[in-house]
């Protein structure tokens, strides 16, 4: 079996929020700076600049990339080991791999953290590629681009290609792209969204899909 299931990763893989909302703290006291609101998992999912922007309430790039510096220097070193596991989340991984599934990552995440995230939870060998927007040169703007471009690089097939994720861009990004999306409600669930069949569970995708180990 090849059917080919492209994950997002934070809030749907991993509980990235400890080691995320750490380095933002800790880029904020470095440049001396009080971001405009709370930080938690409402400011979570969105690429580095775009959450910067949000937090300051200013594109000033003067202002941004001191920020987005001290963040990176913070979290790709150390803050990134925070990074926890939803539960069953290994569980389904090892079931869908012994079951045949090829896995792929889609992410908004930067790839450095990404791999060194993987590394750390020794995951590299569940996943065939993983891209995230900045896999590409230029970057990619927005998820709906890096999963056209997997689409066609890869030559996946619409209509048996699955995206699961756990936002409404992740959704959109499924529809834009013509590929089914199956909506995870287990990590930071945004249960508001009803537009999408949910998965409540890891292990409910190992039903849906009729896997049997």
């Amino acid at each position: 079996m090849n059917t080919p299931i492209i994950f997002d990763f934070d809030g749907t893989l991993v509980d990235s929020a400890p080691g995320i909302l750490a380095a933002f703290d800790s880029a904020f006291s470095a440049c001396r700076m009080t971001p405009n609101q709370p930080l938690n998992l409402s400011i979570i999912g969105p690429p580095l600049m775009e959450t910067l922007g949000n937090l300051t309430g200013t594109n000033d790039m003067s202002v941004l990339q001191p920020l987005a510096k001290e963040f990176r220097a913070s979290y790709d070193e150390e803050k990134y080991q925070l990074t926890g596991v939803f539960p069953g989340v290994e569980e389904m991984l090892i079931g869908l791999r012994a079951c045949g599934y090829q896995l792929y990552i889609a992410t908004n995440k930067r790839i450095i953290p990404t791999r060194r995230i993987l590394e750390h939870l020794g995951w590299e060998q569940y996943f065939k590629s993983v891209y995230a927007l900045d896999s590409f040169s230029p970057p990619l703007k927005s998820k709906v681009d890096m999963l056209g471009v997997i689409l066609a690089d890869l030559e996946l097939d619409h209509n048996t290609t699955l995206y699961i994720g756990d936002r409404q861009e992740d959704g959109e990004a499924a529809l834009v792209n013509n590929i089914h999306f199956l909506l995870a409600v287990w990590g930071y669930d945004e249960s508001d969204m009803n537009v999408w069949e949910r998965l409540f569970s890891p292990d409910s995708l190992i039903e849906r899909l009729g896997c049997v180990i």
